[in-house]
């Protein structure tokens, strides 16, 4: 499956919802505000890192960039997508959930 997390998780509950229903094997795609828990020394970081064992991550590279972002690092293993990416994941999943 795969989950897309769109809200900031300094300000909503979204992600940590996902990370805790999301099932092994699944992929997680970070987009508009959600690019936030990608950030590599928050206080997220750590939680999302581990879960890559089990999970997959990526972000929106267009939404980084659009938030400035750019020159921060990501958390080691997320890789980031543009929209022809997102497109790839969605096709590739069976099936895809958001997370609001």
């Amino acid at each position: 499956m795969l989950h897309t997390v769109n809200k900031s998780p300094f300000e909503k509950t979204a992600l940590a919802s996902c990370l805790r229903l999301a099932k092994a094997g699944s992929a997680i795609l970070l987009i508009e505000d959600g690019v936030y828990a990608a950030l590599q020394g928050t206080k997220v970081s750590d939680e999302v890192a581990a879960k890559m064992k089990d999970l997959s991550f990526y972000v929106l590279g267009p939404d980084v960039a659009a938030r400035g972002l750019s020159d921060k690092p990501l958390i080691d293993g997320i890789k980031s997508v543009d929209y022809a990416g997102f497109v790839d994941l969605v096709a590739e999943h069976e099936t895809s959930t958001a997370w609001l």
